[in-house]
C-alpha cells in the first residue's frame, strides 16, 4: 500500500505467504473502497471489466468495479484486484479521466479488515484467519 492509502495491512515473517498473497500468478483477491472525483458509470465497469491499460501500456488484469453512490460528482466505489501493482487502482481510474480522492484496502483473500480497529490499530490474525490466508495462496 501507498501512504495514501489506509485500511488492511498485512505483516508478516512468511517470505513465502507474503509472496503468494501478492502474486498476480494465484489470483488473491485485494477489495479497496474509494472516493473517486468523478462520476463513475457503467463505460468503467466493463472496461475494468475487460482490463484496463495503464499508462505506460500495461494492460491489467480484469478487476471487478461495484459503484455504491454517485453525489455531486463524487463516485464511491468498491474494486477488487489480483495483482497489486505501483499505485494501480490510482492509475486505473485515471486512465478513465477520474482521480481517486481515498483509498482504502478492505479484503486480502480471505481476510477483512477487522471493523473493531481504529486507523493506527493493529492485531495479531486468529488461528483461523491465518491457516484460511494460507490455504488461499497455496
Amino acid at each position: 500500500m501507498d501512504k495514501d492509502t489506509e485500511g488492511l495491512l498485512l505483516i508478516s515473517n512468511n517470505g513465502v505467504l507474503a509472496h503468494n498473497l501478492l502474486s498476480p500468478k494465484k489470483h488473491v483477491d485485494k477489495t479497496y473502497f474509494a472516493k473517486i472525483d468523478g462520476v463513475v458509470t457503467e463505460a468503467d465497469i466493463a472496461i475494468f471489466k475487460e482490463g484496463v491499460t495503464i499508462s505506460d501500456n500495461y494492460t491489467c488484469k480484469p478487476a471487478e468495479l461495484v459503484i455504491l453512490a454517485t453525489e455531486n460528482g463524487i463516485s464511491t466505489v468498491e474494486i477488487t484486484i489480483q495483482e497489486g501493482k505501483f499505485h494501480q487502482v490510482k492509475r486505473m481510474f485515471e486512465a478513465v479521466d477520474k482521480q481517486v480522492t481515498y483509498l482504502k484496502r478492505l479484503r486480502m483473500g480471505t481476510l477483512e479488515l477487522d471493523a473493531g480497529l481504529a486507523l493506527g490499530e493493529y492485531r495479531p490474525l486468529t488461528e483461523k484467519e491465518l491457516a484460511s490466508l494460507i490455504a488461499k495462496s497455496e
